[in-house]
């Protein structure tokens, strides 16, 4: 069918629900090694404890996209019946996250809540190339990465916000402050209530001959599809798999580290190790405390400049909003050097270790987290098949989840030492590898990929 050019708000309202879900990833991202580190986590054991969330979502992601290419629901239609499912699931987990009473507790929430998002998150990816037209697909992801940004934000400023409200962000060893816990609820609330807005506010065209959907559906193999796909992937999403490897396995050593290696290098205020006070005396209690408060204000401080890349973001699809909804954009050349900026944001981290110049570091970590959540989809979506968009997007998901699996069986550890043994040294990694990830962006040739013109009537 030839489907209408929508307005910016027509695209707004079926993209909201990803505020929600930046919520969630946010507030996963931003503070789960915190509390990972206040129930007693070494540092090295870190990037393990976040392995099933990358697994978890190697396995749902096709699956979920698969499924919704297959689905139709008289009311809720192809993809928002994953929205809902994956919107309660994940909502109920972000209340509980955080009063986790020990370490493995905390990382089997992790799971559930990463393997809730997943399936809320496939198939809005799926949606934007459902409902627009190819000329508004970058514009369309823009608007997707626009409403992250917010999400992202927000959510990471929560537990200081909370905090500077009055909240306290003081407890006990081993036991989560509630400035944190207040934060996951807040970002559980938001989560339901903005799937729940989309849902809603989004209509979805019906398949062109229903008769011949179901049969299709009745017909339909789900391994023998997978297979089929993943043999005849796309030549551009291949070399888009390789840019993302390295773009993934940058922000999940961000997401992983950047608290015990911030609040080290940069605040001078590490997580303080409970073996090390003798609690027996009240001037070692009344250390541990005083090193504790210092150590918990400095994830604020460090999470709030996290939200930073969010507001960067945000501004950049801003830009890139309004440009794209007139203009053709070189996508190759947008994402090639978002990716590099956001790579010398990393290193700046190490070589200028002043709280006052992170949120620089991160406004340029942004720019590249705005291209990345957009530019690859955009080439994407002109190189694959529309009947078989969800399971697509779930396939190019693997090239997202696959780095993280790496980085956390021993790539973050291993590499970081290489280059020095302080923790600060997997933020240096991550920029490296985010520079790499640019400059593979020369291996896209495919120029109705890099560059779609729009037919404006």
């Amino acid at each position: 069918m030839q489907k209408p050019r929508l307005k910016f708000w027509d695209i707004w309202n079926m993209s909201f629900g990803f505020l929600g879900i930046q919520f969630g990833f946010a507030l996963q991202g931003g503070f789960m090694s915190r509390i990972f580190q206040t129930l007693g986590a070494e540092k090295d054991l870190i990037p393990l404890l976040w392995l099933a969330a990358p697994l978890t979502g190697l396995l749902i992601q096709p699956i979920i996209g698969y499924l919704s290419d297959h689905t139709w629901h008289s009311r809720l239609g192809r993809r928002r019946p994953y929205f809902l499912i994956g919107a309660v699931l994940s909502s109920v987990t972000l209340f509980f996250v955080p009063h986790s009473p020990v370490l493995w507790v905390a990382a089997g929430c992790l799971w559930i809540l990463d393997a809730s998002i997943n399936i809320s998150m496939e198939p809005f990816r799926a949606l934007v190339a459902d409902k627009l037209h190819e000329s508004q697909r970058s514009y369309g992801f823009v608007i997707q990465t626009l409403i992250i940004g917010i999400g992202t934000w927000i959510a990471s400023n929560l537990p200081w916000l909370v905090s500077e409200l009055g909240v306290s962000n003081d407890a006990a060893p081993g036991i989560v402050p509630m400035s944190v816990k207040v934060a996951f609820a807040i970002g559980g609330l938001i989560f339901i209530s903005s799937i729940l807005f989309t849902i809603i506010k989004t209509k979805e065209y019906p398949p062109e001959d229903l008769e011949a959907f179901k049969k299709e559906k009745k017909e339909a193999s789900f391994f023998k599809d997978f297979k089929h796909g993943f043999q005849f992937m796309p030549r551009t999403m291949i070399k888009l798999g390789v840019i993302q490897f390295f773009s993934w396995f940058a922000f999940f050593t961000m997401w992983s580290m950047a608290t015990p290696a911030l609040t080290e290098h940069v605040f001078n205020a590490p997580m303080p190790v409970e073996a090390k006070y003798n609690f027996e005396i009240a001037s070692e209690t009344e250390r541990f405390s005083n090193d504790n408060i210092n150590y918990q204000d400095a994830a604020n401080l460090v999470g709030s400049a996290m939200g930073v890349y969010g507001l960067s973001s945000m501004a950049f699809a801003l830009i890139l909003a309004f440009y794209t909804s007139k203009r053709r954009i070189n996508r190759k050349f947008i994402h090639l050097s978002s990716l590099i900026l956001g790579g010398l944001g990393f290193l700046a981290m190490y070589y200028i270790p002043d709280p006052s110049i992170l949120k620089y570091c991160f406004i340029l970590i942004g720019i590249s987290w705005g291209s990345i959540l957009s530019m690859p989809y955009a080439m994407l979506s002109s190189s694959v098949n529309p009947k078989q968009m969800g399971m697509m997007m779930g396939l190019f998901n693997m090239f997202i989840v696959i780095p993280q699996i790496v980085a956390a069986l021993g790539g973050i550890n291993i590499l970081s030492r290489l280059i020095g043994a302080e923790t600060i040294h997997t933020m240096t990694l991550a920029g490296i590898s985010l520079i790499i990830a640019g400059l593979c962006n020369l291996l896209i040739t495919d120029k109705h990929a890099i560059s779609y013109q729009p037919k404006i009537s």
